[in-house]
């Protein structure tokens, strides 16, 4: 079963992209990471309190117990995603 990991963004977010792109491609090449997350991209800018939250540290991705906020490197987010 896999595991849901939020992606607070908003639209025209660059780095959101970035982030967006190097979790894609470990669910799609790294053996530890795929087929145990999907990724859910959360649109702040609709809710007040994901703004107030995450409106200056976006991107950031949560799972249910924690969070990793930018920057990272592809291998920081590898090791946080196995660790997870």
């Amino acid at each position: 079963m896999s595991q849901t990991i939020q992606l607070y963004t908003t639209a025209g977010c660059h780095l959101c992209e970035q982030v967006e792109a190097m979790m894609e491609y470990l669910i799609q090449n790294d053996d530890m990471v795929a087929h145990n997350f999907d990724m859910l991209p959360v649109e702040i800018a609709g809710d007040e309190a994901l703004v107030e939250r995450y409106g200056i540290r976006i991107p950031v991705l949560a799972s249910s117990t924690k969070e990793l906020g930018w920057p990272f490197e592809l291998e920081e987010l590898r090791e946080w995603l196995i660790a997870t």
